[in-house]
C-alpha cells in the first residue's frame, strides 16, 4: 500500500475511533503532502510528488517537532513538549525503520566505493547517493559529519 493510502486509511480510522490528537496530526500530514503536490503541479509535475518526497516531508515534520519539543522542555512547558512527542510517534508510524549506527556506517562505506569518492570534494556525490537510497531511514545531518570523518582519514 502506498504511503498516501496508508495515511488516508489511518485518518479515516482515527475519525471512527474519535482519536482527536491522532486525527489532528494525520490531518497535518495530509495537508503537508497536498501542499507539496500543489507546488509540484505548479512546476509541471501533474502527478504531484512521489514516495521519496513524501518520506522527506515526513522526516522534516519529525525534525520540526523534535526541535519544538526541545524548546518547550527548556522553557518548562512539559505539557507542550509531550504533545509534540506524541505527534512524532504518529508521524514515525509511516516512516521506514531507522538505520542503526552500524548500518549507517556500512551504507556510507558502500556509497564511497560506488561513487569512487576520495576527497571531501566528493561529499556531494556520496550524500546524493545516500539520499536516493535511504530517504527517511537515516539522519542526513549526522551522516554528513560521518562522511566528512570518513573522507578526512
Amino acid at each position: 500500500m502506498q504511503l498516501r493510502e496508508r495515511v488516508n486509511s489511518a485518518l479515516k480510522q482515527a475519525m471512527k475511533d474519535r482519536a482527536g490528537d491522532r486525527l489532528c496530526t494525520l490531518r497535518l500530514i495530509n495537508a503537508a503532502i497536498k501542499d507539496r503536490d500543489i507546488a509540484a503541479r505548479g512546476e509541471g509535475s501533474e502527478d504531484g510528488v512521489g514516495e521519496g518526497e513524501v518520506l522527506a516531508i515526513l522526516g522534516k515534520m519529525v525534525k520540526q517537532r523534535q526541535e519544538s519539543a526541545r524548546v518547550y522542555e527548556e522553557g518548562g512547558r512539559i505539557d507542550l513538549a509531550q504533545q509534540e512527542l506524541g505527534e512524532i510517534d504518529v508521524i514515525e508510524e509511516f516512516l521506514p525503520k531507522q538505520l542503526s549506527d552500524k548500518e549507517v556506517e556500512t551504507a556510507i562505506d558502500e556509497a564511497v566505493s560506488v561513487t569512487g569518492a576520495s576527497s571531501i570534494r566528493d561529499m556531494g556525490k556520496i550524500m546524493g547517493h545516500l539520499k536516493s537510497r535511504y530517504t527517511g531511514q537515516m539522519d542526513f545531518g549526522a551522516a554528513g559529519s560521518k562522511v566528512k570523518q570518513r573522507l578526512a582519514s
